[in-house]
C-alpha cells in the first residue's frame, strides 16, 4: 500500500494511464543495482530515487575529483576527496528519505560481480571500463537479470536493454569506441535518463523499447537512430541455448 505522503509525492506519476498505484507499488518493492556513480550513474540514480525505486544499490570504488564536476551532478566542491558512494548515498537519501540506498565501495570484477548484483531486479550500467561491463553482462546473463547498458563519448551516446534468454547480450557486439575522448556534461545525463526510463518499464511490466535494439544519439545534429542488434551465434556468454 502507498501511504498518504507517497500518494502526494508521486501524484504526477500516478496520473499516467496504465501506471497508477500498481506501477508505483512495483517501484516501491523493487531493487535496482547501479554499477558506477559517475556521469551516467549520478543521473540514473537521481531519477530512479525520485521515482520511488524502493531499494537502490550504488557501486563505485572512486573518490570525487574536480574534473568530475562538469557531469557528475551529485558531487560538489565540498565533496572533493570523499568516496563517491558515501556522498551519493547521503544526497539520494535526502532527496527521497523513504527509500533505501545501499553503498558498496568496490571495483566490479569477475570475482565479486555475482555478489554485488545479487537480488537485483534490474542492473543499470554506469561504468567506464569495458572489463567491468563485460563482467556485469556475463553475470546478468547467468542470473537472468535484465541489464541496461549506456555509453557516452563527446556529444554522442548509446543505450540498449539486454534481457537474458531473449535478446543478444553485450558480448554479442562491441559497443565500445576509443576511450578518453572527453564528454559534454549534458550527454551522460540524457543517456542515463533513457536508461532510467527503460529500467522503470522493466520494473512496472511494460515492454522496454530498446530490448534487442541499440539507440544511438548524436548531439551534433540532434538525431537518434535505432538499430536492431543481431545475436552472435558464436557468443561465448549467451549462445548456450536458443532464444525464447
Amino acid at each position: 500500500m502507498l501511504d498518504r505522503d507517497e500518494l502526494v509525492r508521486y501524484d504526477r506519476q500516478l496520473r499516467i494511464p496504465d501506471f497508477g498505484e500498481e506501477g508505483q507499488k512495483r517501484l516501491k518493492n523493487s531493487h535496482v543495482v547501479i554499477a558506477g556513480v559517475g556521469g551516467l550513474g549520478c543521473a540514473s540514480a537521481t531519477y530512479l530515487a525520485a521515482a520511488g525505486v524502493g531499494h537502490i544499490t550504488i557501486v563505485d570504488f572512486d573518490v570525487v575529483e574536480l574534473s568530475n564536476l562538469n557531469r557528475q551532478v551529485l558531487y560538489w566542491e565540498e565533496d572533493l576527496g570523499a568516496r563517491k558512494v558515501t556522498v551519493a548515498q547521503k544526497k539520494l537519501s535526502r532527496l527521497n528519505p523513504a527509500i533505501e540506498i545501499t553503498p558498496i565501495c568496490t571495483e566490479i570484477t569477475e570475482e565479486n560481480v555475482d555478489n554485488v548484483i545479487d537480488g537485483a531486479q534490474v542492473v543499470v550500467d554506469g561504468l567506464d571500463r569495458l572489463s567491468g561491463r563485460l563482467a556485469l553482462n556475463a553475470a546478468c546473463v547467468k542470473k537472468g537479470t535484465p541489464y541496461v547498458y549506456g555509453g557516452v563519448s563527446r556529444l554522442r551516446g548509446m543505450v540498449t536493454t539486454i534481457i537474458p534468454g531473449e535478446t543478444p547480450c553485450l558480448a554479442c557486439f562491441n559497443p565500445e569506441g576509443p576511450q578518453g575522448l572527453g564528454v559534454l556534461g549534458i550527454t551522460p545525463a540524457l543517456i542515463a535518463n533513457l536508461q532510467a526510463l527503460e529500467t522503470i518499464k522493466l520494473i512496472t511490466g511494460r515492454r522496454p523499447s530498446l530490448a534487442g535494439k541499440l539507440l544511438l544519439f548524436n548531439g551534433n545534429d540532434m538525431k537518434c537512430r535505432i538499430y536492431d542488434i543481431e545475436k552472435n551465434l558464436c557468443c561465448n556468454v549467451c549462445s548456450q541455448g536458443p532464444l525464447r
